[in-house]
């Protein structure tokens, strides 16, 4: 993987890119859409995945580069590797905002997004999150913050009904990470378990760097539980799954959002059979759009999709219309049509509510089964 440098030379010398004219003539502009995501340590293969869907989205803008206020627009991906630190996530949230973006696509993690939401807001910056699920990101207030995946509020209620209503649960282990992410999705969930009068029998949790379970899982396995749920993310999640099973828990290890993709699967083996996770968007996509993303994807990346790599082509795609409909790149009116906007992407329907969440949002159930990820059923919520 090609070296990133947070600040150096090279990357400095493109700061005025964002506003200037790329050739030097009148009626051209090349304008820099930054995109911040983990792309090193545990989770450094889906922001891969992030950057390589919004570069197709960036290369088919520019295929037929459109006329925005009089000037024919060149765009330009600016990608940068947060670490999944929050600190790091703040130092290139200002890198970003040094270089004069006129948007940001990201972050990955709710604990790097949120913070990084704050410079952005002072900056005047919009920025379009593709995997932000924590409430707390549009709760800040800030308009210029938006995301295009459902948040956690909605996602907890739908796993726990799932869990109670169909998986029959009734006495539930709840284990999370610490981060903000896992705890907040944790706590949501519980609320929405003790509304349903089932009974969370004990709620532990676990550093999101550690590599074991073992000081909680005997304490977890006397209370017999139906359901084990794990709030943290895959590579994590897979240890949890061998470990349950090595001490003859037989409960299923129920996860949250990002899971659903190679990595858990690979790290788990025979252990993930029976997992269940609940991932935004649907179980698959249609349309000439999806086809066009599809084909040019597995012709450049020779891989398979990762879950999250639609929403980030996307989230580049709904900036750039609004950008159109308001016929400037100027932030503070693209921020103004991104709370008006009406888009069709290849995720499907895109508009934000007042708070900058996602409207009517499409959840579906995943079960590891046979050694892939099968679909149990999508829920749709309408407003």
């Amino acid at each position: 993987m090609r070296k990133r440098f947070l600040v150096g030379a090279v990357m400095l010398g493109m700061a005025a890119l964002g506003m200037l004219p790329a050739s030097g003539q009148a009626g051209e502009r090349t304008v820099v859409i930054g995109l911040a995501a983990p792309m090193s340590g545990l989770s450094g293969s889906t922001g891969i995945s992030l950057e390589h869907a919004a570069q197709l989205a960036i290369d088919d803008l520019n295929e037929t580069p459109p006329v925005i206020g009089g000037d024919k627009i060149t765009f330009k991906l600016l990608p940068q590797d947060d670490r999944a630190d929050p600190r790091t996530g703040e130092l290139i949230a200002e890198y970003l905002v040094k270089s004069k973006v006129a948007a940001v696509v990201g972050h990955w993690n709710s604990g790097v997004g949120i913070p990084a939401s704050r410079i952005y807001a002072a900056a005047g910056i919009p920025h379009v999150s593709p995997a932000v699920t924590s409430p707390a990101y549009t709760q800040q207030g800030f308009p210029t913050a938006f995301r295009i995946v459902p948040h956690d509020g909605d996602g907890a209620r739908h796993t726990a009904e799932y869990v109670v209503r169909e998986m029959k649960a009734r006495n539930i282990v709840v284990i999370d990470d610490r981060t903000v992410f896992g705890a907040g999705y944790a706590a949501e969930f519980k609320k929405s378990v003790a509304a349903l009068n089932a009974k969370v029998v004990a709620h532990y949790t676990v550093s999101s760097k550690s590599s074991t379970f073992n000081h909680i899982l005997p304490a977890a396995r006397s209370l017999n539980p139906d359901v084990v749920f794990f709030a943290g993310i895959d590579a994590q999640a897979a240890q949890l799954v061998s470990e349950l099973r090595r001490l003859q828990i037989t409960a299923p290890l129920v996860g949250i959002g990002g899971m659903v993709g190679p990595t858990f699967l690979k790290l788990a083996g025979p252990a993930a059979e029976g997992t269940i996770v609940l991932e935004p968007g649907p179980p698959s996509y249609k349309g000439a759009q999806w086809t066009r993303f599809e084909s040019a994807w597995k012709a450049r990346y020779k891989e398979d999709i990762y879950l999250y790599a639609p929403f980030a082509y996307d989230a580049v795609r709904t900036i750039a219309a609004a950008m159109r409909d308001a016929n400037s790149v100027d932030t503070d009116k693209v921020t103004a049509e991104l709370h008006k906007i009406r888009y069709r992407g290849i995720t499907g329907a895109i508009s934000f509510d007042k708070d900058g969440n996602l409207r009517d949002p499409v959840f579906t159930l995943y079960e590891a089964k046979g050694g892939r990820w099968r679909v149990i059923k999508t829920i749709e919520d309408k407003s």
